[in-house]
């Protein structure tokens, strides 16, 4: 039985499949973002549906009832799905959004790869987040889970042996690379005390990595003025406390230091020890809950 039903087989010319799905690290909301600047940035086809009775849980991802003076008016359901889009030098780009599967991983990935070479895809990028020891005020750094070294070291490394929990991206990285096409998982290193509210910061940085890897050209210009009210917002929180503003210096040195390090080639896991931000994090949140929109 097949876990996808396919509604449109679009004419595409070597398209990258873009892989940010939820229900994985997506520090700063940065990933979903990313997607929705890249969306409004052309036209979508829905190309495919993924079997969400057979790959999600609906008591852990229950339906949004809607309801209008006490009439059952539709129910909204989580899903997977494959939609082709565009980009503005005319890549075409497969886009799989939605939920990552509960179930049927494996099935769920054999799915994917044999509906992207059907399609004709020529490479696999998946976009995330991850809390990291940096500051707001410094650039967004990225690194990347890949195929091969030489993918790795175009979007930057993670120096060193880790073993960390998997998401679906990463078992779809091995099955690409298991037929020989390129895989990479571009990843932005979130300021660990905003990890918790949207960062457009780390989304804009996203599309240039995704830019850089795949040869498309998505702009970043509908990000700017959110990335300059969150950095305003950020800034006039932290400089109201002096122990706050110590905190950030510290985060500043680290910072360079490690961009000092991997200049050099020494090994790091690009993400130091965390100084505490729980206090300044919790104090962000509801600086900008009061803030409004």
């Amino acid at each position: 039985m097949s876990l996808y039903e396919l509604h449109h087989r679009p004419d595409l010319d070597a398209p990258i499949l873009l892989v940010a799905l939820d229900g994985w690290i997506d520090a700063g909301g940065a990933a979903a973002r990313a997607v929705e600047s890249i969306v409004a940035q052309g036209e979508s086809t829905h190309v495919a549906t993924f079997d969400a009775d057979a790959l999600l849980d609906f008591r852990a991802r229950r339906p949004i009832l809607h309801l209008v003076d006490g009439v059952n008016t539709g129910l909204t359901w989580s899903a997977t799905e494959l939609h082709a889009t565009v980009a503005p030098n005319g890549t075409d780009v497969l886009l799989l959004t939605g939920v990552e599967p509960d179930h049927a991983w494996n099935a769920f990935a054999d799915s994917v790869l044999a509906l992207a070479v059907e399609l004709g895809c020529r490479m696999q990028i998946g976009l995330g987040a991850y809390p990291a020891a940096a500051p707001h005020t410094r650039p967004v750094q990225l690194s990347a889970t890949a195929s091969t070294d030489d993918l790795a070291a175009q979007v930057g490394l993670v120096r060193g042996t880790v073993d960390v929990p998997a998401g679906i991206e990463a078992v779809l990285e091995q099955r690409f690379a298991g037929i020989g096409l390129p895989a990479v998982g571009v990843w932005a290193q979130v300021p660990h005390y905003v990890a918790a509210m949207r960062y457009p910061a780390a989304a804009a940085r996203l599309i240039e990595g995704l830019n850089l890897v795949a040869g498309t050209d998505f702009g970043t210009e509908d990000l700017d003025t959110e990335i300059g009210a969150m950095r305003t917002r950020i800034d006039e929180l932290v400089e109201s406390n002096p122990q706050h503003v110590a905190m950030i210096r510290q985060l500043e040195e680290a910072y360079d230091e490690s961009l000092e390090a991997m200049a050099g080639d020494e090994p790091s896991l690009g993400g130091g020890e965390l100084p505490s931000g729980d206090e300044l994090a919790e104090e962000l949140q509801r600086f900008l809950r009061e803030q409004g929109d």
